[in-house]
């Protein structure tokens, strides 16, 4: 009795003391608690057994003479007593461990923004942010700007879009997610909209309380794809965002990386900007196919030789290479207010390693990367061979990041290399000089990625 007295007082000055020590104290608790939980468990069936066996031995023990009903009844009343016990050990436990999480400084609020452009394997890396719980994750919410608002290419044009893009992002970030009202069409009513884009590909905004029971004939153009749920209550999702530890969110839409000082800079976030480039070869390749129609002459020119390959088609390829690299120097160069903020990665290295990088990404970001992250990647980057859609994010990594290469015509490739070279040399895409040497299986178009690209 006097050892269940003192336990109490022992585990709360080595709690106190793991408390303070380290911020893993609550594992530590758990692990100490089930040990001191099983020892009670053994404790209390040794003794039950050997009051069912024999209840005048306790009787004998205490010298003491006593009638057999009374010693079952006193062996029914030590069995409640210890279970009592047990139970205010565990009961305190337990608060204390609550008490603990409370306290718990949980670290600081993190924002990361996955910065990449179409077809370059941003939907899939945009994954690993997505299957973590503790982390708000939004799907190319930018859309709905880009079909709202039209800006002319090139000049004053491009830096208004930019300035436009730059000041939806930071309200999204900081869980402002009125501002897409501004945006979305047909507009909210009463907050509610069944036309968020690809709100079934952020699992934040098709989990409770935010998926809400479906509603008859309502026509859900962008729906939960697991899960039956209303149309998106933007108020439940805002505050969704708002309990989420984390933010982060994806875009294909944002490529001038200088415009994004305001939001480095700015107290209310901590921000992480992860710059996600490819093979502009592969791009081409990959876009040819899930935009067939906008790139007939491409194909034309590609397979048949005709149709002459229009300049602006080109200049618009080359300004497309040129924007990414310029934002990419910029990162590498690491100005002040952009160090520790910027990593760059190239989609080749995550298909080839997707967990090492998936690591990497987590350390840059400060982030803990959960098994449920890891074991989404394991289960997406080992896919059947037949499940690679051009829109899937299931896919056999390791086989697909190069298999472009083995069915693009080499004058295509030509024209890439001719527009792009600045940007692949700094990325470290290897030129190829023959149609031998791009459908060599032997011959690798990738140098080693550079230490330096990780901050």
């Amino acid at each position: 009795m006097e050892i269940r007295r003192a336990l109490p007082q022992d585990i709360r000055e080595l709690l106190h003391c793991l408390k303070m020590r380290s911020k893993y104290a609550i594992l530590l608790v758990f692990v100490i608690s089930l040990i001191i939980i099983e020892k009670e468990n053994n404790f209390i069936s040794r003794v039950s057994d050997k009051l069912k066996q024999s209840p005048q031995a306790l009787a004998e023990a205490n010298s003491t003479e006593v009638s057999p009903a009374l010693a079952e009844n006193g062996s029914l009343a030590s069995l409640q007593e210890l279970d009592a016990a047990f139970s205010q050990l565990r009961s305190h436990l337990y608060n204390i461990t609550l008490q603990l999480a409370g306290d718990r400084d949980p670290g600081p609020r993190r924002h990361v923004l996955l910065m990449a452009t179409t077809r370059t394997g941003s939907s899939f890396v945009g994954e690993f942010f997505n299957q973590q719980g503790s982390i708000f994750y939004l799907f190319e919410p930018l859309w709905h700007v880009e079909k709202t608002v039209t800006f002319l290419p090139g000049g004053a044009s491009a830096v208004g879009s930019a300035l436009v893009y730059r000041d939806v992002l930071k309200q999204l970030l900081l869980c402002d997610l009125y501002i897409l009202e501004n945006f979305i069409s047909p507009a909210p009513e009463g907050h509610l909209t069944p036309f968020l884009f690809r709100r079934g590909s952020s699992h934040s905004l098709c989990e409770e309380p935010v998926c809400t029971p479906s509603t008859k004939k309502v026509f859900e153009k962008y729906y939960c794809k697991n899960r039956r749920c209303g149309p998106l209550n933007i108020t439940l999702a805002a505050e969704a965002c708002q309990r989420k530890q984390h933010v982060a969110l994806k875009t294909v839409r944002i490529r001038q990386l200088e415009f994004l000082q305001p939001l480095v800079e700015d107290p209310r976030l901590d921000l992480r900007i992860i710059q996600l480039v490819r093979d502009p070869r592969a791009v081409l390749a990959s876009r040819m196919v899930a935009f067939s129609g906008k790139y007939e002459t491409w194909k034309k020119w590609a397979s048949e030789g005709e149709a002459p390959l229009r300049e602006e088609e080109v200049q618009r390829l080359r300004g497309n290479c040129e924007s990414i690299r310029v934002s990419a120097e910029l990162g590498l160069q690491r100005p002040g207010w952009l160090r520790g903020h910027y990593m760059l990665v190239r989609y080749e290295d995550v298909a080839r390693a997707p967990l090492q990088k998936a690591r990497e990404m987590y350390r840059f970001a400060g982030l803990p990367l959960t098994p449920q992250v890891e074991e989404w990647i394991g289960k997406n980057t080992q896919a059947p061979r037949d499940s690679n859609g051009v829109y899937s994010t299931c896919k056999n990594s390791s086989e697909q990041f190069d298999k472009w290469r083995f069915s693009m015509p080499f004058k295509l490739a030509q024209v890439v290399q001719d527009a792009c070279a600045p940007a692949m040399q700094l990325f470290g895409y290897k030129l190829a000089s023959s149609p031998a040497a791009l459908a060599n299986r032997s011959f690798s178009l990738l140098e080693e990625a550079q230490p330096a690209w990780v901050t």
